[in-house]
């Protein structure tokens, strides 16, 4: 067995909107909350496997990364964060494809930019062409696909500018 670090691969979306050319990271980091309270520094970030992301779990800042990760760093949705996960989709393989062969980076990543776009307005409550959110995925890598039968793409809720200060369920932003 493998080495976990080498289960997924991350991945960006962009449709209507050109947010990056190749692989944007979902590697995401902590960060204390200051509370101003006898010097206690909040909550802490949670590690979280990349086979273990709940829907609407948050995560802090993003990093681009072109790399495999194995964790995320969970925090909760009301102190300030970049990413909620908002979809789990599990592939589906084109029309007339046979076999369950690793498709290749490029037809997942295609793969879930459609879907985690057709998945967004059910969770934001408006659609992704009209959001001021942007979308970002992980999506599996060769050896998670083989080793783990990883088939999942997952789906976040991103931001290039201010941090969110709360859950962008049913938010309309």
């Amino acid at each position: 067995m493998g080495h976990l670090a080498d289960r997924r691969r991350s991945g960006a979306g962009v449709i209507g909107r050109a947010i990056g050319v190749g692989t944007t990271a979902v590697c995401l980091t902590g960060c204390s909350f200051f509370s101003g309270l006898g010097g206690d520094d909040g909550p802490k970030p949670v590690e979280v496997s990349v086979f273990n992301v709940q829907i609407g779990q948050c995560f802090a800042a993003q990093q681009e990364i072109q790399a495999e990760i194995a964790t995320l760093e969970a925090i909760p949705c009301d102190g300030p964060h970049r990413q909620e996960a908002y979809a789990t989709v599990a592939y589906q393989p084109p029309d007339g494809v046979q076999g369950d062969a690793f498709p290749g980076d490029a037809a997942l990543k295609s793969w879930a930019d459609a879907n985690c776009a057709e998945q967004f307005q059910t969770y934001v409550g408006i659609s992704y062409l009209d959001s001021s959110l942007f979308f970002t995925y992980l999506v599996p890598s060769a050896r998670g696909w083989e080793q783990e039968n990883d088939r999942s793409v997952v789906c976040f809720i991103t931001t290039t500018g201010a941090e969110l200060t709360s859950s962008a369920k049913a938010s309309k932003l």
